[in-house]
């Protein structure tokens, strides 16, 4: 391994604040399957047999030499794959960050660089301190070995002492679940099992950064459940998580900073609610406001026609990303040509799944059962905070008029946004870091009574 491109420090007497990680101009290219060559006769046959070792080598060499790609035309010329180029980056200690994008957008294969399981093709990375890793299912695991072995064998691998390991023993094993098996060869566990244990392992050996790709999909909700809340406890004592998923919940409750993957580059880096919003509108097709200059082109008919929807936060700001704590607004302007109609805007709010969440009517009864006047309008509703779940929705806007009713437009997809929930704040979710059902989640009053006694209550309107 070239010193030059991943560099590991492990300094012992590091600063309380320092870049875990630096990736520096990251490229990563692998050669597609190289195609046989039909000789077409037995001397050929034979003559390619003798050859064979040197051109078995050449090719060999060609797989990691790539100096015959000048240009984007060359990539596809040469049967190049590009998995990363050009990735720069710096991750605080302390620092958890959330890696997202499509299948193949090259996040396993950054990962994997990071983790020093191979070589950049070119580039520089530094890691300061040691790296702790769960990217494939029961990764570093023999399976030939017990549970107990492996655990002892991963934590060799990470450089810990036998002592250290015997003290954090016990909790590895209690926290994965598994006590039963623990003697039992890991060729036997489930893919579940084996999961639970290598997280459990990669957790618990107090790495200075934890790396986790998206296998914790493998396991049940409520050990997801405990996973998040562990590596969010490891954040918060001063280590850095590196996390890819596909679960934006889990992404937006576990990470204070997120990094976009698209076609081996990075397209965005910032606030995780923020680039997650951004992210989920982008692959949604829609936006946050939807406007019409010209009146030809607005929905409508000659009665009216909208000008524009769009959906803004407490501040008064359009924005994708709402916290689930706060209001929000949805607007509908439109225009109304033909005096005398009752009008009555309506919005329908949809989630991810295409299920209605709850529609909302013009009820202002400044307007209610009366005809408006030739003019622009502002039909304005306000959500609580509160009371949507976490999530993608969007919404359909409609305009219609009512005695007799008639559809002006009805707008699909009109708008879209993301409600955004996390472990920290005043919410419905109060400490639990689980997945919560339903596309409502209001903030409700609950309320505790206490006895200072053990004696069991008698039923009420027992007469003896």
């Amino acid at each position: 391994m070239s010193y030059n491109r991943i560099k590991q420090l492990n300094e012992i007497n590091m600063p309380i604040n320092y870049k875990a990680i630096i990736a520096n101009n990251v490229g990563k290219y692998y050669r597609l399957g190289i195609k046989e060559q039909d000789e077409g006769s037995l001397l050929k046959s034979v003559i390619s047999f003798i050859r064979s070792p040197l051109r078995n080598y050449r090719t060999y060499k060609s797989l990691y030499n790539f100096k015959d790609i000048k240009s984007e035309a060359d990539l596809e010329r040469r049967n190049v794959l590009r998995a990363l180029h050009d990735v720069s980056f710096e991750v605080d200690s302390g620092e958890v960050v959330g890696f997202i994008g499509h299948n193949g957008a090259g996040k396993s294969t950054l990962l994997k660089i990071l983790c020093r399981i191979t070589d950049p093709t070119f580039g520089r990375v530094e890691i300061r301190g040691r790296i702790s890793s769960l990217l494939e299912v029961g990764t570093g695991f023999h399976p030939e070995l017990t549970g107990r072995e492996n655990v002892y064998l991963n934590g060799t691998i990470l450089g810990m002492r036998k002592n250290e390991i015997d003290d954090r023993f016990d909790e590895i094993v209690e926290f994965s679940g598994i006590e039963k098996f623990i003697e039992t060869p890991v060729k036997r566990y489930s893919s579940g099992m084996r999961v639970r244990l290598a997280f459990s392992v990669a957790a618990h050996l107090e790495p200075e950064i934890l790396i986790v790709d998206e296998v914790l999909a493998v396991g049940d909700i409520e050990f997801q459940r405990k996973c998040l809340n562990k590596m969010k406890e490891f954040g918060g004592r001063g280590r850095t998580v590196l996390f890819v998923s596909h679960n934006m919940q889990a992404i937006t409750r576990l990470c204070s900073r997120v990094i976009v993957l698209e076609h081996g580059q990075i397209v965005d880096d910032g606030p995780a609610e923020k680039v997650v919003a951004a992210y989920l509108t982008s692959q949604s097709g829609s936006m946050a406001v939807r406007q019409w200059d010209r009146a030809g082109e607005a929905p409508g008919n000659e009665v009216a026609g909208l000008v524009s929807i769009s959906i803004k936060n407490n501040s008064g700001h359009i924005t994708e990303a709402h916290d689930i704590r706060e209001p929000m607004t949805v607007e509908m302007q439109f225009i109304v040509k033909e005096p005398g109609h009752v009008f009555m805007p309506n919005f329908h709010f949809i989630d991810a799944q295409g299920i209605e969440a709850f529609s909302t009517l013009d009820i202002d009864p400044k307007w209610r059962n009366k005809p408006r006047p030739a003019g622009r309008y502002s039909s304005i509703v306000k959500i609580p905070g509160n009371l949507m779940a976490e999530g993608l929705y969007s919404i359909r806007s409609t305009l219609i008029t009512v005695n007799p009713i008639k559809v002006i437009c009805n707008i699909q997809n009109s708008v879209s946004f993301t409600v955004v929930d996390s472990l920290e704040g005043n919410s419905a979710r109060g400490d639990f870091g689980g997945r919560m059902g339903g596309v409502l989640r209001p903030k409700l009053e609950w309320e505790t009574r206490y006895e200072d006694t053990l004696d069991w209550p008698q039923a009420e309107g027992n007469g003896n």
